[in-house]
């Protein structure tokens, strides 16, 4: 019998049907009953966890426990979060809630040292960055990592939430060769793969027809770990 998976989403919506998504096509199932139960919380009252890090906004620590203890006492085995930037906060939440959370970070780095990635660039929000999380897990690999200079940045931040998390989502009007710009720049600074470590970044990508196997999505590597601590198969 399968575990049952607790999303603990909203941060934002479309990031988090992307994963459950991710984890439906990734399950090898032939029946609605061979896929794996989930719970899903999507919690759109969770501060913004950029604004948060920065010292600008609300702290989104009590909000995200809420959600945990909700899934929690809904059923759920184990935890997962698809947002980068929230798992800055995972030891607040631990302490609170007591079922394990699936690392999405951490995860991703054991995939890049699996594959043998020396160098990889970390496309992610400002609080991510800030966070130095990615930083520390990809550092304890081996790997190195590429950050996109300050006016890089600003493009990256615009594109989740001037497009992505405002609902803007035509090919035509997202900065597409801007974002090739950014790409080719950090490819030609070394960077092996491109880390979308960001859960808006796989969908902005898949959008403007960027998403091929250059891309790191580790939206996609925490529906395949969730997978794996259900008791699943994966396709």
């Amino acid at each position: 019998m399968h575990k049952t998976i607790g999303i603990l989403g909203g941060m934002g919506p479309a990031a988090t049907a992307d994963l459950m998504n991710k984890i439906i096509q990734r399950t090898d199932a032939s029946c609605d009953q061979e896929h794996i139960p989930m719970i899903i919380d999507s919690n759109t009252r969770i501060p913004d966890r950029t604004a948060a890090i920065k010292g600008e906004g609300a702290s989104p620590v009590t909000e995200l426990i809420k959600s945990a203890k909700r899934l929690q006492e809904a059923g759920a085995d184990f935890l997962i979060i698809p947002c980068n930037t929230a798992h800055h906060f995972i030891p607040d939440i631990e302490k609170e809630v007591p079922i394990p959370i699936v690392d999405m970070m951490k995860e991703t780095a054991d995939l890049l040292k699996g594959r043998s990635i020396k160098c990889a660039a970390v496309l992610a929000t400002e609080g991510t960055y800030l966070s130095g999380r990615y930083d520390r897990v990809l550092g304890e690999k081996g790997i190195e990592v590429v950050n996109p200079n300050p006016a890089q940045q600003k493009t990256l931040m615009s594109l989740i939430y001037d497009y992505i998390k405002s609902g803007i989502t035509e090919a035509d009007k997202l900065p597409r060769n801007q974002i090739t710009e950014i790409v080719n720049d950090l490819r030609s600074r070394g960077a092996e793969g491109i880390l979308l470590a960001c859960t808006e970044l796989p969908l902005a990508f898949a959008i403007m027809d960027m998403y091929n196997d250059s891309c790191v999505d580790p939206t996609l590597v925490l529906a395949e770990a969730a997978i794996r601590e259900a008791g699943g198969k994966i396709r």
